[in-house]
C-alpha cells in the first residue's frame, strides 16, 4: 500500500515539474491563457467564449422582438 502511494506521488512529482518547465527555467516564463478569447487562431476563425456568445445572441434576439410590430409588453 505504502508503495503504491509513494509512486504516486512520484509520478505526480514529475508532472508537475514537467508541465512547469517554462516557468521555473525561463526568465518571466509564465503559463499561457488557456481562455478561448486570448487565442489568435479561434479569434481568426471568429471563435468566442460561449458566455460572449449567448450574451450577442440574447441582444440579436432582444433587437429582433422590438423591432417586430406584433410584439406586446
Amino acid at each position: 500500500m505504502a508503495e503504491i502511494f509513494i509512486i504516486t506521488v512520484l509520478i505526480i512529482a514529475i508532472s508537475v515539474v514537467l508541465l512547469s518547465v517554462k516557468v521555473i527555467f525561463v526568465k518571466g516564463g509564465r503559463f499561457s491563457s488557456q481562455h478561448v478569447g486570448d487565442n489568435p487562431g479561434l479569434r481568426k476563425m471568429k471563435i468566442h467564449c460561449v458566455i460572449e456568445q449567448d450574451k450577442e445572441e440574447r441582444s440579436a434576439r432582444a433587437s429582433r422582438c422590438a423591432a417586430d410590430a406584433g410584439y406586446d409588453k
